[in-house]
């Protein structure tokens, strides 16, 4: 294994230039979720070009795929890639550089495909992640049903081998009232704004009464026509996160709450609408962790604690509730760059991040070459994935 994992770093080094070229192309033409048309026929059409067999628009979802190769009976290894960027400030998630490492970590493979033991690569493009539930989508459609693990990285402004993610619920407040002249006639009317304000400063109270995992956040979407008018019609829509799935379903049922106790106060009628896409928290799988961590100090590279402040949500998180997966954090960001600011996605075109992005790619590739060259390491995980609940 050795000497394949040597070939397979010279193999992403000397696609190094066209990788970055690649991530540098996506970035500069961020697409929000399901719009990604751009990127997802790109990174199809770069491992198309590499000797893969790709499917595009898999599971109905057009801006999907999935690439493969394949060298004999063994395992079914999967590499994610993500390609969707934020609402006004494009790729400040780093997205570009997750999608460029992992089709960089399949066309290594593919490069030392000769060399590489028997099985499956599949590189797959999820979709959506900010919010849209691709890989959602994905294992409803059946993507991954033969897929034995599932990998992928995220940019950070550190290496991490495996963080927490909470598990996140979407819910819609809708308040209708009664509209009235604010100043000639206000009694006459219902005020659904102040609803949605009582719901606000419910939740802001709840909040000194839930662990410390829990994260609650909202912003109004509707707040009125005119200063002039009463409110008839206010609105709201709020996550619930928390690291585990139970507790965050107690959390969203007081939040809930919390509405429905406002929009009695305010005597206007509530519609409360709980969101599709739930996504659910990271499940961990040592063996898998301990691959890629050999992998990646293989190359020099050390892992770092994660920040115990930053808490996010991931729909790998429901991957890795069908299947052992892991999602380490490779550094293409100076310290303490957050994520979702234009900091990072400044820093996601930097020569650090092409750095993380070869890093990413070669620590992915070795990992999976790993798996392949191990079936009963894959065993290993797939029985440590079962008796985890």
């Amino acid at each position: 294994m050795s000497a394949l994992n040597d070939a397979i770093g010279r193999a992403v080094d000397g696609l190094a230039d066209e990788l970055e070229s690649l991530s540098r192309r996506i970035h500069a033409n961020p697409e929000l979720g399901y719009q990604e048309v751009k990127a997802a026929g790109w990174l199809s059409d770069f491992l198309a070009a590499k000797g893969f067999k790709v499917e595009r628009g898999v599971a109905g979802v057009e801006t999907a795929f999935r690439a493969a190769i394949e060298t004999g009976e063994g395992p079914t290894i999967a590499i994610l890639c993500e390609y969707d960027a934020l609402p006004g400030i494009g790729h400040a998630c780093g997205h570009n550089v997750i999608a460029t490492s992992g089709a960089g970590a399949g066309a290594a493979l593919a490069a030392v495909r000769a060399q590489l033991p028997r099985g499956r690569i599949q590189v797959i493009g999820t979709p959506a992640e900010e919010g849209g539930g691709g890989k959602m989508k994905l294992i409803e459609g059946g993507v991954f049903k033969n897929v034995d693990c599932a990998m992928m990285i995220h940019g950070a402004d550190r290496n991490v081998v495996h963080a927490e993610l909470l598990g996140v619920v979407r819910v819609n407040f809708d308040f209708t009232g009664k509209a009235a002249h604010a100043a000639a006639a206000p009694w006459e009317g219902v005020n659904a704004l102040d609803a949605v304000i009582q719901t606000f400063n419910a939740i802001s109270a709840l909040r000194q009464q839930v662990r410390p995992d829990v994260r609650i956040h909202g912003i109004i979407t509707d707040g009125g026509q005119a200063p002039n008018i009463i409110p008839e019609a206010a609105a709201a829509t709020f996550y619930v996160r928390a690291a585990m799935l139970d507790y965050m379903w107690e959390v969203y049922r007081k939040v809930v709450a919390c509405a429905e106790g406002a929009a009695r106060a305010s005597g206007a009628q509530l519609r409360a609408t709980q969101l599709p896409m739930v996504y659910e928290p990271m499940k961990r799988n040592e063996t898998l962790l301990a691959v890629f961590k050999s992998n990646l100090e293989r190359l020099g590279a050390t892992a770092e604690p994660p920040d115990p402040n930053t808490l996010g949500s991931s729909d790998i998180g429901n991957v890795s509730q069908v299947m052992p997966a892991i999602q380490p954090y490779i550094k293409i960001a100076e310290r303490g760059t957050p994520f979702h600011t234009r900091a990072f996605a400044e820093a996601a075109v930097k020569p650090l991040a092409r750095q993380g992005l070869v890093t990413a790619a070669k620590t992915m590739a070795m990992s999976a070459a790993d798996l392949l060259a191990d079936p009963a390491l894959v065993k290993r995980a797939k029985d440590e994935f079962a008796a985890v609940t």
